[in-house]
């Protein structure tokens, strides 16, 4: 693969030097920011989708199913797994090198003097609206990076609020009770903006209707087996289990409440084609690549393991980091492992293996230097091979498997 430009890694290095400044939720800056810039632009209309898991998966359907119906599309999700240019793609297509250090010069002329100084995400948001802008997008997907309320994201006006299933994750910034967490996801809904919204637990349900009802948005939550039926009747899903067919169901209704026109093929041809890795992705007849990152993401990995292999235990390959609840992870899983390896990985965020081992349940396991002695020791058994725990660890077995490990960028929020 050609190694990007210097201008390229250059501008990179600066944008990762602004995680100095760490996580702020707020809107300030970057109204402030999209001022400056001048975006969105006029006409473009913006989905925003927010959630605990599965939110991209919803927003690369959403851009799927556009796509397929003649739309030019921009869509920003968050975190990357091998490259940043994944956050940002056009028509499908990552945002090219030259074009993310043209951004970012521009954008670190801009706020060079500013204080506070603009956050890694905030800049990232930026840069995704700029180049969808200057490439003629006319529908603009965004997931939101964490929370809802105070993320960058927030700081426009969608079409219309997405919220996919609400769970414990980010406890540190969002809350420790489903109620709070629910609050700040909630907090996408604008005035007279539609939502539309996944089955929920009765407690981020609750929260979800009251913040629709003081801001007078048209609400509809999906149900919770018809929608997925309907979708089995009519569509093939590209992606693997029960959960993604109600994530389709959700894309769907989510284009409806928008007003934004598809017809059936643009439907059909969407669903089938698209693509987001790293979600039971089977990278070849034994080995399955999943970011399940939080336990209730676990849990479906684990549900959705035995829609697809019945009985069938695996060698589950596992990194997990260190500020995610590792032990529920470990519980979900437990009842679809044969045995457990854990590697050291890159990612300095990781829970070190020896730390992992004395969380994860009474099962086989094994410790190796690197996921590359990993795969070695997974392959020496005969089950099928689970590499997961965390979206950045899914990226590092990606960039290995594809044969060029140096091609993994850092990742951040």
């Amino acid at each position: 693969m050609p190694q990007p430009s210097t201008d390229y890694q250059e501008a990179l290095a600066w944008l990762y030097g602004t995680q100095r400044f760490g996580i702020k939720l707020g809107l300030e800056n970057v109204q402030r920011l999209l001022r400056e810039l001048n975006v969105p632009g006029k006409d473009q209309r913006i989905i925003h989708v927010a959630g605990t898991n599965g939110k991209g998966s919803v927003c690369a359907m959403i851009d799927s199913i556009c796509r397929a119906a003649g739309c030019r599309t921009g869509l920003f999700t968050s975190p990357h797994l091998i490259t940043y240019r994944e956050r940002i793609r056009v028509n499908g297509e990552m945002i090219a090198p030259n074009e993310v250090a043209r951004g970012l010069r521009a954008i670190r002329d801009l706020v060079g003097t500013w204080d506070p100084h603009p956050t890694f995400f905030e800049i990232t948001t930026a840069l995704a609206l700029d180049h969808f802008k200057r490439s003629g997008c006319e529908l603009i997907v965004l997931e939101t990076g964490l929370g809802g309320r105070l993320d960058a994201t927030n700081a426009l006006t969608p079409v219309v609020s997405v919220i996919t299933p609400i769970g414990y994750d980010h406890e540190k910034w969002l809350g420790d009770t489903l109620e709070a967490i629910a609050g700040e996801k909630a907090g996408i809904i604008k005035a007279k903006v539609p939502v539309v919204s996944s089955p929920q637990e009765p407690a981020a349900e609750k929260v979800i209707r009251a913040r629709a009802a003081e801001c007078d948005a048209p609400l509809e939550f999906l149900a919770t087996d018809v929608d997925s039926a309907v979708i089995d009747r009519r569509y093939k899903v590209a992606l693997a289990g029960n959960h993604q067919r109600q994530n389709a169901a959700l894309a769907i209704a989510a284009l409806r409440a928008a007003e934004i026109r598809t017809s059936d093929d643009a439907v059909q041809n969407g669903l089938a084609n698209v693509e987001w890795p790293a979600r039971f992705q089977r990278w070849d007849d034994r080995t399955i690549i999943d970011g399940a990152h939080n336990p209730a993401g676990a849990q479906v990995l684990a549900e959705t393991w035995r829609e697809q292999f019945g009985a069938e235990r695996a060698t589950i390959i596992l990194a997990v980091l260190r500020e995610k609840n590792v032990a529920a992870i470990c519980r979900a899983l437990a009842p679809i492992a044969a045995r457990f390896i854990l590697p050291q990985i890159r990612s300095e965020r990781a829970l070190p293996p020896d730390e992992l081992a004395a969380i994860t349940p009474l099962l086989p396991y094994s410790i190796t230097p690197s996921l590359a002695d990993a795969l070695i020791l997974a392959r020496a058994n005969p089950e099928r091979i689970l590499i997961t725990g965390s979206l950045h660890f899914a990226g590092e077995a990606l960039a290995i498997l594809q044969g060029d490990p140096d091609a993994l960028e850092d990742c951040a929020q």
